[in-house]
């Protein structure tokens, strides 16, 4: 079992998600003050053709669930960027990962300014779904073929940032829009009641 763990960690790029509407939003005009991203398909094409980027303190302490100072060798969870383009529905993730340092014996921390190496994966498939009417909170399966992330996520109104919230599939539940909220307590995690922080934040360009 933890072979299979260790084998599924070690094909992360880290996650994935959608959001969107048809236009970009206009900050000039207040005239629109409903939810902008409340439909799949508002949510899939407005991310089409965007870049969405990731990094520093908008990356989480537990990505995926596991902590980025775990040492799980080439599925280590440090990341410096996470870089992911969508076009055609497709979304490539490059991630450039960060380098682990031992602080003491048997102690390492992340290091998220040190690149060691970068992941390059691109999805199959992507699935969004249970949008919630205001926006707030939607189902996503990212399907990468060898792996697939499942979780929530969330566009902010102004279009600007988009969370996700990610698990590995078959290791966690209480992870979709019906337990909660994005980042809320409510995942079991391998098993275990989820204390840290999954929840990745892109800036939308």
């Amino acid at each position: 079992m933890k072979k299979q763990l260790l084998s599924a960690v070690m094909l992360c790029a880290l996650g994935l998600g959608g959001c969107g509407d048809d236009t970009t939003p206009n900050p000039g005009n207040n005239t629109n003050t409903g939810p902008k991203y409340n439909a799949a398909d508002k949510i899939s094409t407005y991310l089409e053709g965007k870049t969405l980027v990731m990094t520093g303190n908008d990356i989480p302490s537990h990505p995926n669930g596991y902590s980025e100072d775990l040492d799980l060798g080439q599925g280590t969870q440090c990341y410096v960027l996470v870089t992911m383009t969508v076009a055609g529905g497709d979304y490539r993730v490059i991630s450039d990962l960060g380098t682990l340092r031992e602080t003491s014996p048997g102690v390492r921390k992340c290091d998220r300014t040190t690149k060691s190496g970068q992941s390059d994966f691109t999805t199959q498939t992507v699935l969004i779904e249970n949008v919630r009417e205001d926006g707030s909170c939607f189902d996503v399966t990212y399907n990468f073929g060898i792996f697939k992330q499942l979780g929530r996520g969330q566009v902010s109104q102004d279009g600007k940032t988009l969370k996700v919230e990610l698990y590995f599939e078959n290791q966690a539940t209480g992870s979709r829009c019906a337990d909660g909220d994005v980042g809320a307590p409510t995942v079991i995690f391998n098993k275990q009641p989820f204390t840290g922080n999954a929840v990745q934040t892109y800036t939308i360009q």
